[in-house]
């Protein structure tokens, strides 16, 4: 065997010489290198020193220029100011020729402590400024007076063009008061000219300085707006083509301009008298820390992490006032040789690399079959194949180590991946049991699937699921252990404190984690068990719903009992933390849905409340509906044989909608619903029509007692008397026969009843005193008549007609047929009297009818989910027939489902035996199935529903609970189904 030395020592020796000669190299390099940088960065730091001179000496000349204007202006002759109240011509001229000349000037003036103030602004066709001051098209230089006048102070704009000429001009009241302005005060406490802090002007926008300075000889100041536009032209100007930037800045560093290179203001924008250190643009934002203190007028600096060459000014524009110019460029536009050193460099290592790789190849190749070999079977394992062993024989001693490391890693992977392939196992399973934790949505179901599931995951012989409950207890819900009886488990003591049981289930719930017992425990049903495991159910508001507790863990290779694997428990918890998910959705689902079906009954109650005469009707129609819905459920065979509820949710989207199929009722008014006469609306009128029979036979008597005064035969006036008095009396109660309804009124009774309203009777009072608002606008168009007044004993009066206040429309998807009345309400007296059928009218039939479009419309607006989108089905179609012949929709047979034809069946059957409705008697159960019969041979109910109702007993079942037992006659059921 040959003898081993260590790898290192050869490489380590080859490669000694080849890294010195490297170093020799790179040295040399990088020494030219740096003379190369430092040339490029004092060529860069030239060139924007001279570029931040020159923006300097550009905002000094602005500045200095604007400041020799308001010094020249300040030192003419006292009396060139102020002559009889007004601004002498030669000062008015020398402003306009000074704001003509001076481009940056904004605008020149000067003010007196007296308060009068003259102003000369060059509005230059700026049109923003032009709209500020609200000037006229065309003009060149506003001027502004303010003077003493009789009134007080008087501020005069006048609007004058290139030319002079006057284009307008107008006066007010003077609020603005120059005394006032800081600018004022500070040259008025100084003899030397005064710089205000930089600004936006108002009406143009722009930044400026107002510069200002005592006049000599008179108590006033002269002042000069300077615009910086130039001057960010002037910066902008000076860094076209260049890299970098420059920035002007104020005594506060606040940017003044700004410009820059395209890669430079794309970085962020720069809003002007922002201070540097808030700027959005990461160059200026740098450049603020790089500023802090006391900067040097030169150097470099990083900027947004690239190396900068810097350059920077001040300019003194004011006594104690210093701005400062910054000129910035990367290094980088300036090192384009360094580029072409460092290529060289590259070369030259190389060339170095070039003589030394050989050598280092040659010295490793003896190796190299060794490694040839580790590499091979790690290929194998790379391809998870872990057969097979590589031993390593070679010279070298970490070859040897490295080949003993690749045999044990090999193993440790193999073992590895065996546990990560049992760990995915159990993943893949925990997953699937989220997914039918997820799909179960009935209580049993869903807790013997947790059962099942943990038994499964943790080995266990017998899973147990308990749950909290109000009394503090956990109580066994489900158990894979059908016989054993678990005792329910006190989680409080009897003086309400925390229970001290030692139970790992109430441990767990009081700890809020799993508790694992591996010694012989008692379970709650006093059984020992070899090992137990109890993990509590939390949801993610940290609410305890109960404890998964698993018992009797086995090996599953050969079923001995072992303790619970520490391993598995964050599976278990994972599928404790599913079930309570489970659990705790499956709660507040079921909660909702016991929420909303007390809501739809409360709904359905109200409704039934609303009317003393309907109550009951919601309440007892939804149970003869789910009797038929049972009943053709359990149909086998025949026309219904293929109709079925598959499951609970179509069960209750029926129930549902039987629940709420009148719930458009709570749109009809009570006094509709509940007529009883036909005179009745919120009171029956027929006390009104009595009243006047009172009338007519109080005027009889009277004209009897005045024949006997003016002695005519006393005997021929009483008969008369006797025969008025029962001519009225007869006619009162053919009228109130009249007022209550039938099934059928005469012909020859609306002829007698027009004959009745002939007759006239004599109102002495106003008949519009103490109306509504409502009734006296229904009697605007008719003219109120002479008292007293001739009135019908009966009558149609044109207030009685109420009109609808705007035509009712449906949207087209609700597919509403129904004939709309042209009037809302019709309560004239005639019109109502001779209503040959029932109580209604036809415009309080439709208001009744209405209900059920309200009730399509109102359902239609829910939201409702997927599980109760028939809903508006079931509720809005019991009042359809098979020959299209119903309301709202006029649907065919095709269109009615097997659903909607019972709700008409339970609908109608409720209606005919109804014992509370005040228009009608309620009929008996021969006489109700009789007339359903009728229906069926008319097609207005479907014939099969009928034969349902009538051979499964349902008709027998519902009549025995709400029926009264007068009711309930014998039938012959086979007699109606012949």
């Amino acid at each position: 065997m040959l003898r081993t030395v260590k790898f290192r020592v050869h490489v380590v020796a080859t490669f000694l010489l080849a890294t010195f000669v490297i170093t020799l190299v790179a040295a040399f390099l990088l020494s030219a290198l740096g003379r190369f940088e430092r040339m490029a960065e004092e060529s860069a730091q030239a060139i924007f020193d001279q570029m931040a001179v020159a923006n300097a000496r550009q905002l000094e000349a602005l500045v200095h220029s604007a400041g020799r204007v308001v010094e020249a202006g300040a030192r003419l002759a006292p009396a060139a100011y102020v002559a009889d109240g007004r601004v002498s011509e030669s000062l008015r001229e020398y402003l306009l020729a000074t704001v003509d000349v001076q481009p940056p000037l904004y605008g020149l003036y000067f003010g007196l402590d007296s308060g009068e103030f003259f102003q000369v602004i060059g509005v230059r066709g700026d049109e923003a400024v032009r709209k500020a001051l609200d000037a006229p098209l065309g003009v060149a230089f506003a001027l502004r007076t303010i003077a003493a006048g009789v009134d007080g102070r008087i501020e005069r704009w006048r609007f004058v063009g290139r030319d002079g000429s006057l284009l307008g001009e107008r006066s007010r009241a003077a609020i603005y008061d120059p005394v006032q302005r800081g600018w004022y005060g500070r040259a008025r406490e100084r003899d030397e000219t005064v710089l205000v802090e930089p600004y936006l002007f108002e009406s143009s926008g722009q930044l400026g300085v107002t510069l200002a300075r005592r006049i000599a000889g008179v108590d006033g100041v002269m002042g000069a707006d300077l615009s910086l536009a130039s001057l960010a032209d002037f910066v902008a100007a000076s860094t076209t083509g260049q890299p970098g930037g420059v920035v002007v800045l104020d005594a506060q560093d606040r940017v003044l301009a700004f410009s820059g290179a395209e890669a430079v203001r794309a970085a962020g924008a720069v809003e002007l008298l922002a201070p540097l250190a808030a700027a959005r643009n990461p160059y200026l934002a740098a450049l603020a820390g790089a500023l802090a203190g006391q900067a040097p007028q030169s150097g470099s600096l990083a900027l947004a992490g690239e190396p900068h060459v810097l350059a920077l000014r001040t300019v003194e524009v004011a006594p104690g006032v210093a701005y400062r110019v910054a000129a910035f460029a990367p290094l980088s536009a300036f090192s384009t040789h360094i580029v072409r050193a460092r290529d060289q460099v590259v070369l030259i290592s190389l060339l170095v690399l070039g003589i030394s790789v050989p050598a280092a190849y040659l010295m490793s190749r003896r190796a190299s079959r060794a490694l040839a070999n580790l590499a091979s079977d790690s290929e194998r394992v790379k391809a998870m194949d872990f057969s097979g062993e590589v031993r390593v024989d070679s010279m070298f001693y970490e070859l040897d180590v490295l080949g003993e490391a690749h045999r044990t890693m090999k193993q440790s992977i193999r073992e590895r991946t065996e546990a990560l392939r049992q760990a995915r196992d159990k993943l893949e399973s925990l997953v699937e049991i989220g997914l039918a934790l997820s799909s179960l949505r009935e209580r049993d179901p869903l807790l013997r699937q947790i059962l099942a599931s943990a038994t499964r995951l943790a080995s266990a012989g017998r899973a147990t699921l308990l749950l909290t409950t109000e009394a503090d207890t956990l109580r066994p819900a489900a158990d894979t252990d059908d016989m054993a009886q678990e005792a329910e488990l006190a989680l409080r003591a009897a003086d309400g404190g925390a229970s001290r049981s030692a139970h790992p289930a109430v441990r767990a719930v009081h700890e809020r984690h799993t508790v694992c017992s591996d010694g012989m425990f008692a379970d709650a049903g006093g059984r020992f068990r070899p090992s137990m495991l109890a993990v509590p159910l939390i949801t993610a508001s940290g609410e305890v719903l109960g404890v998964l507790q698993l018992a009797d863990a086995h090996d599953p290779a050969d079923g001995r009992a072992v303790p619970f694997d520490p391993e598995i428990i964050p599976f278990v918890e994972a599928l404790a933390a599913q079930a309570a998910l489970a659990l705790d959705n499956q709660n507040l689902v079921e909660g909702q849905r016991v929420m909303l079906d007390a809501v739809i009954r409360l709904v359905a109650g109200a409704i039934d409340a609303k009317s003393a005469y309907t109550g009951g009707h919601c309440e007892r129609v939804p149970e003869l509906a789910l009797m038929l819905a049972e009943a053709a459920c359990a149909v086998d065979e025949g026309p219904l044989a293929g109709f079925r509820f598959r499951d609970e949710d179509e069960w209750r989207e029926f129930r549902i909608g039987a629940w709420l199929h009148d719930c458009g009722k709570v749109t009809t008014p009570e006094y509709v619903v509940d007529k009883a006469t036909k005179l009745e609306t919120l009171y029956n009128r027929i006390h009104e029509i009595r009243m006047r029979f009172e009338v007519l036979l109080r005027d009889a008597e009277i004209a009897r007692l005045r024949a006997g005064q003016e002695g005519a035969d006393a005997a021929a006036a009483q008969a008369a008397f006797e025969a008025r008095r029962a001519q009225l009396q007869e006619d009162f109660a053919f009228i109130a026969e009249c007022n209550i309804g039938g099934e059928f009124m005469a012909d020859e009774h609306i002829e007698r009843l027009a004959r009745i309203a002939g007759e006239t009777w004599l109102r002495h009072f106003d008949d519009r005193l103490g109306l509504s608002h409502e009734e006296l606008r229904r009697r605007d168009a008719t003219a109120p008549e002479d008292l007293p007044a001739a009135e019908a004993l009966l009558a149609d009066k044109p207030w009685h007609r109420v009109p609808r206040t705007e035509q009712q429309q449906y949207e087209a998807r609700h597919g509403i047929r129904m004939k709309v009345p042209e009037l809302l309400y019709d309560f004239g007296e005639l019109h109502n009297l001779t209503i040959r059928r029932g109580t209604l009218s036809d415009e309080e039939r439709f208001k009744i009818n209405e209900h059920i479009i309200q009730t399509i419309i109102m359902l239609d607006q829910i939201p409702l989910p997927r599980q109760l989108r028939r809903v508006p089905e079931y509720a809005g179609t019991h009042h359809e027939t098979l020959t299209g012949s119903g309301y709202p929709r006029g649907l065919t047979e095709a269109q009615l489902s097997v659903p909607a034809r019972i709700m008409a069946v339970a609908d109608i059957f409720e209606a005919l035996t109804a014992a509370d409705r005040p228009y009608k008697r309620a009929k008996t159960l021969s006489e109700s199935v009789a007339i359903l019969a009728r229906f069926r041979d008319d097609r207005h109910i479907d014939a099969d529903i009928f034969e349902l109702f009538l051979r499964s007993g349902v008709y027998r079942r519902y009549a025995e609970r709400f029926l009264r037992p007068e009711q309930i006659d014998e039938l012959d059921i086979e007699s109606y189904l012949r």
